[in-house]
Protein backbone atom coordinates (compact mmCIF):
# COMPACT_ATOMS: atom_id res chain seq x y z
CA UNK A 1 0.00 0.00 0.00
CA UNK A 2 1.33 3.71 -0.52
CA UNK A 3 0.76 5.59 2.21
CA UNK A 4 2.18 8.96 0.74
CA UNK A 5 -0.45 10.35 -1.68
CA UNK A 6 0.82 10.83 -5.44
CA UNK A 7 -0.89 14.40 -4.70
CA UNK A 8 2.55 16.11 -3.15
CA UNK A 9 4.27 15.19 -7.01
CA UNK A 10 1.56 16.91 -8.83
CA UNK A 11 1.21 20.46 -6.82
CA UNK A 12 0.98 23.81 -8.93
CA UNK A 13 3.45 26.51 -9.01
CA UNK A 14 3.09 28.44 -5.76
CA UNK A 15 1.05 31.55 -5.85
CA UNK A 16 0.02 30.48 -9.79
CA UNK A 17 -3.63 31.33 -9.84
CA UNK A 18 -6.07 30.02 -12.27
CA UNK A 19 -3.37 27.61 -13.45
CA UNK A 20 -5.19 25.47 -15.36
CA UNK A 21 -7.12 28.40 -17.46
CA UNK A 22 -3.27 29.49 -18.62
CA UNK A 23 -3.46 26.33 -20.57
CA UNK A 24 -5.45 27.69 -23.93
CA UNK A 25 -7.00 24.17 -24.18
CA UNK A 26 -8.47 23.73 -21.06
CA UNK A 27 -9.49 27.45 -21.59
CA UNK A 28 -11.55 26.50 -24.33
CA UNK A 29 -13.37 23.60 -22.53
CA UNK A 30 -14.01 25.16 -19.53
CA UNK A 31 -16.29 28.21 -21.61
CA UNK A 32 -17.61 25.45 -23.73
CA UNK A 33 -18.61 22.62 -21.20
CA UNK A 34 -20.48 25.46 -19.65
CA UNK A 35 -22.30 26.64 -21.81
CA UNK A 36 -23.62 23.00 -22.35
CA UNK A 37 -23.95 22.43 -18.42
CA UNK A 38 -26.24 25.83 -19.18
CA UNK A 39 -28.06 23.76 -21.44
CA UNK A 40 -28.86 21.18 -19.98
CA UNK A 41 -30.32 23.38 -17.32
CA UNK A 42 -32.63 25.00 -19.76
CA UNK A 43 -34.16 21.85 -20.47
CA UNK A 44 -34.77 21.00 -17.32
CA UNK A 45 -36.69 24.14 -16.57
CA UNK A 46 -38.36 23.74 -19.94
CA UNK A 47 -39.17 19.90 -19.67
CA UNK A 48 -40.30 20.20 -15.92
CA UNK A 49 -42.68 23.22 -16.60
CA UNK A 50 -44.20 21.19 -19.58
CA UNK A 51 -44.42 18.61 -17.86
CA UNK A 52 -46.61 20.08 -15.06
CA UNK A 53 -49.07 21.96 -16.93
CA UNK A 54 -49.80 18.68 -18.82
CA UNK A 55 -49.96 16.07 -16.45
CA UNK A 56 -49.63 17.42 -12.70
CA UNK A 57 -48.18 14.50 -11.78
CA UNK A 58 -46.05 13.85 -8.76
CA UNK A 59 -45.01 10.54 -9.67
CA UNK A 60 -43.74 11.65 -13.00
CA UNK A 61 -42.15 14.64 -10.96
CA UNK A 62 -40.03 11.52 -9.09
CA UNK A 63 -39.61 9.71 -11.87
CA UNK A 64 -37.60 13.03 -13.17
CA UNK A 65 -35.34 12.61 -10.42
CA UNK A 66 -34.85 8.78 -10.41
CA UNK A 67 -34.30 9.05 -13.87
CA UNK A 68 -31.77 11.36 -13.43
CA UNK A 69 -29.18 10.27 -10.87
CA UNK A 70 -29.92 6.19 -11.06
CA UNK A 71 -27.77 6.15 -14.13
CA UNK A 72 -24.87 7.16 -12.80
CA UNK A 73 -25.40 4.24 -9.82
CA UNK A 74 -25.43 1.45 -12.45
CA UNK A 75 -23.46 2.34 -15.17
CA UNK A 76 -20.62 5.33 -14.28
CA UNK A 77 -18.03 2.39 -14.34
CA UNK A 78 -18.98 0.90 -17.86
CA UNK A 79 -18.85 4.76 -18.97
CA UNK A 80 -15.54 5.18 -17.40
CA UNK A 81 -14.56 1.47 -18.89
CA UNK A 82 -15.56 3.00 -22.37
CA UNK A 83 -13.50 5.97 -21.86
CA UNK A 84 -10.64 3.24 -21.15
CA UNK A 85 -11.00 1.89 -24.18
CA UNK A 86 -11.99 4.40 -26.43
CA UNK A 87 -11.44 8.33 -27.44
CA UNK A 88 -12.84 9.90 -24.47
CA UNK A 89 -13.86 12.72 -26.62
CA UNK A 90 -16.37 10.52 -28.99
CA UNK A 91 -17.21 9.17 -25.44
CA UNK A 92 -18.36 12.90 -24.41
CA UNK A 93 -19.67 13.75 -28.33
CA UNK A 94 -22.10 10.65 -27.64
CA UNK A 95 -23.67 12.18 -24.68
CA UNK A 96 -23.75 15.54 -26.52
CA UNK A 97 -26.17 13.87 -28.80
CA UNK A 98 -28.52 11.99 -26.39
CA UNK A 99 -28.83 15.76 -25.05
CA UNK A 100 -29.42 16.99 -28.50
CA UNK A 101 -31.79 13.99 -29.07
CA UNK A 102 -33.90 14.55 -25.87
CA UNK A 103 -34.31 18.31 -26.52
CA UNK A 104 -35.48 17.36 -30.29
CA UNK A 105 -37.75 15.23 -28.82
CA UNK A 106 -39.19 17.57 -26.15
CA UNK A 107 -39.49 19.89 -29.51
CA UNK A 108 -41.29 17.77 -31.57
CA UNK A 109 -43.87 16.70 -28.36
CA UNK A 110 -44.68 20.27 -27.45
CA UNK A 111 -45.10 21.75 -31.39
CA UNK A 112 -47.55 18.96 -32.24
CA UNK A 113 -49.35 19.02 -28.96
CA UNK A 114 -48.91 14.77 -28.58
CA UNK A 115 -46.72 14.28 -25.74
CA UNK A 116 -47.77 11.73 -23.73
CA UNK A 117 -46.50 10.51 -20.14
CA UNK A 118 -44.28 7.37 -21.52
CA UNK A 119 -42.59 9.90 -23.92
CA UNK A 120 -41.66 12.53 -21.20
CA UNK A 121 -40.21 9.31 -19.03
CA UNK A 122 -38.23 8.14 -22.14
CA UNK A 123 -36.83 11.36 -23.18
CA UNK A 124 -36.11 11.51 -19.14
CA UNK A 125 -34.18 8.22 -19.40
CA UNK A 126 -32.16 9.64 -22.52
CA UNK A 127 -31.27 12.32 -20.92
CA UNK A 128 -29.95 10.76 -17.37
CA UNK A 129 -28.06 8.96 -20.11
CA UNK A 130 -25.96 11.21 -21.40
CA UNK A 131 -24.79 12.98 -18.41
CA UNK A 132 -23.44 9.62 -17.04
CA UNK A 133 -21.66 9.68 -20.48
CA UNK A 134 -20.03 13.01 -20.30
CA UNK A 135 -18.84 12.57 -16.57
CA UNK A 136 -15.85 10.81 -16.51
CA UNK A 137 -14.95 10.64 -20.27
CA UNK A 138 -15.45 14.63 -18.72
CA UNK A 139 -12.64 14.03 -16.45
CA UNK A 140 -10.48 11.70 -18.00
CA UNK A 141 -9.95 14.44 -20.96
CA UNK A 142 -9.16 17.02 -18.47
CA UNK A 143 -6.17 14.87 -17.32
CA UNK A 144 -5.23 14.52 -21.10
CA UNK A 145 -5.52 18.54 -21.84
CA UNK A 146 -3.66 19.87 -18.89
CA UNK A 147 0.16 19.51 -17.10
CA UNK A 148 -0.16 17.27 -14.33
CA UNK A 149 0.44 20.61 -11.82
CA UNK A 150 -2.32 21.80 -13.16
CA UNK A 151 -4.96 18.61 -12.78
CA UNK A 152 -6.32 20.16 -9.26
CA UNK A 153 -6.97 23.97 -10.92
CA UNK A 154 -8.76 21.69 -13.95
CA UNK A 155 -10.80 19.66 -11.87
CA UNK A 156 -11.88 22.33 -9.64
CA UNK A 157 -12.73 25.15 -12.44
CA UNK A 158 -14.40 22.21 -14.01
CA UNK A 159 -16.83 21.89 -11.21
CA UNK A 160 -16.92 26.07 -11.12
CA UNK A 161 -18.10 25.38 -14.75
CA UNK A 162 -20.83 23.24 -13.84
CA UNK A 163 -21.97 25.61 -10.90
CA UNK A 164 -21.76 28.46 -13.31
CA UNK A 165 -24.04 26.66 -15.92
CA UNK A 166 -26.76 26.04 -13.62
CA UNK A 167 -27.23 29.46 -12.04
CA UNK A 168 -27.55 30.55 -15.54
CA UNK A 169 -29.65 28.05 -16.66
CA UNK A 170 -33.28 28.90 -14.92
CA UNK A 171 -32.27 32.51 -15.61
CA UNK A 172 -31.91 31.99 -19.23
CA UNK A 173 -33.99 29.58 -19.47
CA UNK A 174 -37.22 31.61 -17.93
CA UNK A 175 -36.14 34.49 -20.62
CA UNK A 176 -36.18 32.20 -23.43
CA UNK A 177 -39.62 30.16 -22.48
CA UNK A 178 -41.11 33.75 -22.11
CA UNK A 179 -39.73 35.18 -25.53
CA UNK A 180 -40.04 32.71 -27.50
CA UNK A 181 -42.67 30.16 -25.95
CA UNK A 182 -41.55 26.47 -24.29
CA UNK A 183 -41.53 24.72 -28.19
CA UNK A 184 -39.04 27.00 -29.94
CA UNK A 185 -37.36 27.83 -26.73
CA UNK A 186 -36.55 23.86 -26.41
CA UNK A 187 -35.33 24.09 -30.20
CA UNK A 188 -33.11 26.88 -29.48
CA UNK A 189 -31.57 25.00 -26.74
CA UNK A 190 -30.41 22.47 -29.20
CA UNK A 191 -27.95 25.21 -30.05
CA UNK A 192 -25.76 25.50 -26.68
CA UNK A 193 -25.02 22.13 -27.64
CA UNK A 194 -22.97 22.62 -30.66
CA UNK A 195 -20.22 24.55 -29.14
CA UNK A 196 -18.87 21.26 -27.11
CA UNK A 197 -19.78 18.97 -29.55
CA UNK A 198 -17.62 20.93 -32.40
CA UNK A 199 -14.81 21.56 -30.49
CA UNK A 200 -14.21 18.18 -29.60
CA UNK A 201 -14.18 17.04 -32.84
CA UNK A 202 -10.75 18.70 -33.58
CA UNK A 203 -9.33 19.01 -30.23
CA UNK A 204 -5.98 18.46 -30.12
CA UNK A 205 -6.05 15.71 -27.18
CA UNK A 206 -7.04 12.19 -26.84
CA UNK A 207 -5.68 9.14 -25.51
CA UNK A 208 -2.95 8.72 -27.78
CA UNK A 209 -1.38 11.69 -25.98
CA UNK A 210 -1.43 9.70 -23.15
CA UNK A 211 1.08 6.81 -22.69
CA UNK A 212 0.16 3.58 -23.79
CA UNK A 213 -2.65 1.75 -21.84
CA UNK A 214 -3.62 -1.90 -21.95
CA UNK A 215 -7.09 -1.60 -23.53
CA UNK A 216 -8.94 -3.94 -21.59
CA UNK A 217 -12.51 -5.02 -22.54
CA UNK A 218 -15.49 -3.76 -21.42
CA UNK A 219 -17.35 -6.14 -19.06
CA UNK A 220 -20.23 -4.32 -17.79
CA UNK A 221 -21.08 -4.81 -14.12
CA UNK A 222 -18.05 -6.80 -13.46
CA UNK A 223 -15.92 -3.60 -13.80
CA UNK A 224 -17.53 -2.15 -10.85
CA UNK A 225 -15.80 -5.54 -8.50
CA UNK A 226 -12.32 -6.05 -10.90
CA UNK A 227 -12.60 -2.24 -10.00
CA UNK A 228 -12.95 -2.21 -6.23
CA UNK A 229 -10.67 -5.03 -5.93
CA UNK A 230 -7.82 -2.74 -7.86
CA UNK A 231 -8.29 0.11 -5.70
CA UNK A 232 -9.31 -1.78 -2.28
CA UNK A 233 -5.10 -0.98 -0.84
CA UNK A 234 -5.27 2.43 -1.56
CA UNK A 235 -6.60 4.07 0.94
CA UNK A 236 -6.82 7.90 -0.36
CA UNK A 237 -9.02 6.70 -3.15
CA UNK A 238 -11.09 4.52 -0.83
CA UNK A 239 -11.62 7.07 1.90
CA UNK A 240 -12.70 9.89 -0.85
CA UNK A 241 -14.82 7.42 -2.41
CA UNK A 242 -16.46 6.52 1.11
CA UNK A 243 -16.86 10.55 1.52
CA UNK A 244 -18.20 10.89 -1.87
CA UNK A 245 -20.95 8.36 -0.74
CA UNK A 246 -22.06 9.52 2.50
CA UNK A 247 -22.83 12.82 1.47
CA UNK A 248 -24.24 11.87 -1.76
CA UNK A 249 -26.49 9.33 0.07
CA UNK A 250 -27.31 10.76 3.61
CA UNK A 251 -27.92 14.94 2.20
CA UNK A 252 -26.90 14.95 -1.76
CA UNK A 253 -29.10 17.92 -3.40
CA UNK A 254 -32.40 16.22 -1.91
CA UNK A 255 -32.87 19.65 0.37
CA UNK A 256 -33.04 21.72 -2.77
CA UNK A 257 -36.64 19.89 -3.74
CA UNK A 258 -37.85 20.66 -0.52
CA UNK A 259 -36.52 24.44 -0.57
CA UNK A 260 -39.90 26.13 -1.17
CA UNK A 261 -41.06 24.46 2.56
CA UNK A 262 -37.77 25.92 3.95
CA UNK A 263 -38.85 29.53 2.62
CA UNK A 264 -42.39 29.27 3.76
CA UNK A 265 -41.33 27.96 7.02
CA UNK A 266 -38.67 31.26 7.46
CA UNK A 267 -42.10 33.54 6.88
CA UNK A 268 -40.39 36.41 6.00
CA UNK A 269 -41.58 38.27 2.61
CA UNK A 270 -43.10 35.60 -0.08
CA UNK A 271 -42.30 32.25 -0.18
CA UNK A 272 -41.47 31.96 -4.38
CA UNK A 273 -39.22 35.05 -3.98
CA UNK A 274 -37.59 32.95 -1.00
CA UNK A 275 -37.00 29.85 -2.34
CA UNK A 276 -35.36 31.51 -5.46
CA UNK A 277 -32.73 33.45 -3.45
CA UNK A 278 -32.32 30.29 -1.34
CA UNK A 279 -31.48 28.20 -4.58
CA UNK A 280 -29.37 30.91 -5.91
CA UNK A 281 -26.93 31.55 -2.13
CA UNK A 282 -26.21 27.42 -2.56
CA UNK A 283 -24.98 27.80 -6.23
CA UNK A 284 -23.30 30.86 -6.07
CA UNK A 285 -21.20 29.98 -2.97
CA UNK A 286 -20.09 27.12 -4.90
CA UNK A 287 -19.18 29.93 -7.77
CA UNK A 288 -17.81 32.39 -5.77
CA UNK A 289 -15.41 29.05 -3.97
CA UNK A 290 -14.49 28.29 -7.33
CA UNK A 291 -13.26 31.60 -8.60
CA UNK A 292 -11.75 32.42 -4.65
CA UNK A 293 -9.68 29.25 -4.54
CA UNK A 294 -8.74 29.38 -7.76
CA UNK A 295 -7.68 33.09 -7.08
CA UNK A 296 -5.22 32.49 -4.49
CA UNK A 297 -4.30 29.18 -5.15
CA UNK A 298 -5.95 27.63 -2.05
CA UNK A 299 -6.33 24.40 -0.32
CA UNK A 300 -4.46 22.02 -1.96
CA UNK A 301 -5.32 18.55 -2.05
CA UNK A 302 -5.00 16.05 0.96
CA UNK A 303 -7.28 13.88 2.52
CA UNK A 304 -7.48 15.48 5.60
CA UNK A 305 -8.28 18.99 4.42
CA UNK A 306 -10.95 17.04 2.24
CA UNK A 307 -12.36 15.59 5.65
CA UNK A 308 -12.72 18.71 7.29
CA UNK A 309 -14.41 20.93 4.99
CA UNK A 310 -17.11 17.77 4.71
CA UNK A 311 -17.03 18.05 8.05
CA UNK A 312 -17.92 21.99 8.26
CA UNK A 313 -20.41 21.30 4.96
CA UNK A 314 -22.70 19.34 7.68
CA UNK A 315 -22.72 21.77 10.49
CA UNK A 316 -23.92 24.62 8.02
CA UNK A 317 -26.49 22.00 6.20
CA UNK A 318 -27.23 21.15 9.68
CA UNK A 319 -27.48 25.33 10.67
CA UNK A 320 -29.84 25.94 7.75
CA UNK A 321 -32.23 23.00 8.73
CA UNK A 322 -33.00 24.86 12.14
CA UNK A 323 -32.23 28.76 11.64
CA UNK A 324 -34.92 30.80 12.03
CA UNK A 325 -34.21 33.86 9.76
CA UNK A 326 -33.79 34.38 6.10
CA UNK A 327 -30.30 36.00 6.57
CA UNK A 328 -29.42 33.37 8.44
CA UNK A 329 -30.39 30.90 6.29
CA UNK A 330 -28.94 32.47 3.22
CA UNK A 331 -25.72 32.76 4.68
CA UNK A 332 -25.16 29.04 5.98
CA UNK A 333 -26.38 28.03 2.14
CA UNK A 334 -23.92 30.02 1.37
CA UNK A 335 -21.42 28.77 3.04
CA UNK A 336 -22.65 25.36 2.18
CA UNK A 337 -22.38 26.29 -1.33
CA UNK A 338 -18.50 27.21 -0.77
CA UNK A 339 -17.55 24.16 0.64
CA UNK A 340 -19.27 21.37 -0.97
CA UNK A 341 -16.93 22.42 -4.28
CA UNK A 342 -13.95 23.10 -2.34
CA UNK A 343 -14.67 19.24 -0.70
CA UNK A 344 -16.28 17.72 -3.46
CA UNK A 345 -13.97 19.26 -6.26
CA UNK A 346 -10.38 18.07 -3.41
CA UNK A 347 -11.94 14.55 -3.40
CA UNK A 348 -12.25 14.32 -7.47
CA UNK A 349 -9.08 15.18 -7.61
CA UNK A 350 -7.06 12.72 -4.83
CA UNK A 351 -9.10 10.16 -6.67
CA UNK A 352 -7.98 11.07 -10.55
CA UNK A 353 -4.10 11.71 -9.08
CA UNK A 354 -4.27 8.22 -7.10
CA UNK A 355 -5.88 6.41 -10.29
CA UNK A 356 -3.80 3.86 -11.74
CA UNK A 357 -3.62 4.58 -15.90
CA UNK A 358 -4.76 1.63 -17.13
CA UNK A 359 -8.01 1.39 -15.05
CA UNK A 360 -8.00 5.48 -14.79
CA UNK A 361 -11.93 5.44 -16.20
CA UNK A 362 -13.35 3.02 -14.44
CA UNK A 363 -11.87 4.46 -11.25
CA UNK A 364 -13.55 8.10 -12.00
CA UNK A 365 -16.93 5.88 -12.91
CA UNK A 366 -16.71 4.60 -9.50
CA UNK A 367 -16.24 7.68 -7.67
CA UNK A 368 -18.89 8.91 -10.20
CA UNK A 369 -21.33 6.12 -9.12
CA UNK A 370 -20.62 7.07 -5.47
CA UNK A 371 -20.86 10.67 -5.53
CA UNK A 372 -23.94 10.78 -7.93
CA UNK A 373 -25.70 7.86 -8.26
CA UNK A 374 -26.33 7.66 -4.50
CA UNK A 375 -27.82 10.60 -5.06
CA UNK A 376 -30.80 9.12 -5.62
CA UNK A 377 -31.56 7.51 -2.50
CA UNK A 378 -30.91 11.16 -0.48
CA UNK A 379 -35.02 11.19 -0.84
CA UNK A 380 -35.23 8.66 1.46
CA UNK A 381 -33.37 9.69 4.04
CA UNK A 382 -34.20 13.41 3.59
CA UNK A 383 -37.62 12.96 1.98
CA UNK A 384 -39.53 10.16 3.13
CA UNK A 385 -38.42 10.66 6.68
CA UNK A 386 -38.86 14.50 6.55
CA UNK A 387 -42.67 13.55 5.92
CA UNK A 388 -42.83 11.03 9.66
CA UNK A 389 -40.56 13.84 11.99
CA UNK A 390 -40.83 16.91 9.84
CA UNK A 391 -38.58 17.98 7.06
CA UNK A 392 -36.29 20.16 9.10
CA UNK A 393 -35.70 17.85 11.47
CA UNK A 394 -34.92 15.14 9.02
CA UNK A 395 -32.62 17.17 6.87
CA UNK A 396 -30.75 18.34 10.44
CA UNK A 397 -30.32 14.76 11.67
CA UNK A 398 -28.70 13.55 8.27
CA UNK A 399 -26.02 15.96 8.37
CA UNK A 400 -25.53 15.07 12.07
CA UNK A 401 -25.22 11.58 10.84
CA UNK A 402 -23.05 12.41 7.95
CA UNK A 403 -20.92 14.38 10.28
CA UNK A 404 -20.86 11.71 12.49
CA UNK A 405 -19.58 9.48 9.94
CA UNK A 406 -17.03 11.32 8.35
CA UNK A 407 -15.44 12.11 11.65
CA UNK A 408 -14.87 8.28 12.26
CA UNK A 409 -13.28 8.07 8.66
CA UNK A 410 -11.31 11.00 9.33
CA UNK A 411 -9.99 9.15 12.23
CA UNK A 412 -9.88 5.71 10.37
CA UNK A 413 -7.54 7.50 8.00
CA UNK A 414 -5.11 9.42 10.40
CA UNK A 415 -4.80 5.93 12.10
CA UNK A 416 -3.75 4.48 9.23
CA UNK A 417 -0.93 6.33 8.08
CA UNK A 418 0.51 6.22 11.58
CA UNK A 419 0.54 2.82 11.24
Amino acid sequence: MNDTPRAAEVKAPKDLSFAALRHPGFRAYFIVSAVAMMADSIEHVISYWMMFQKFHSQTLGGFAVVSHWVPFLFFSVYAGALADRFDPRRIIQLGMLCFIVASLGWGYFFVTDTLQMWHAMTLLVIHGFAGVLWGPASQLLIQDIVEPGQLSSAVRLSATARWLGLLMGPAIGSVIMLALGPSAGILVNVLFYLPLLIWLWKAPFSRGARKAVARSAVRGFADIRATMRAIAGNRTIVSMTLLAGGASLFVGNAYQAQMPEFAEHLGHGDAGAGYGMLLAADAAGALIAGFVLESRGLLKPRPRTAFILAMLWCCAIGGFAVAGSYPLAFALLFAAGFLQLAFAAMGQTLVQIEAPVEIRGRVIGLYSMSSLGLRAFSGVTVGIVGSIIGIRWSLALSAMALLAITAGLLAFTVRAARR
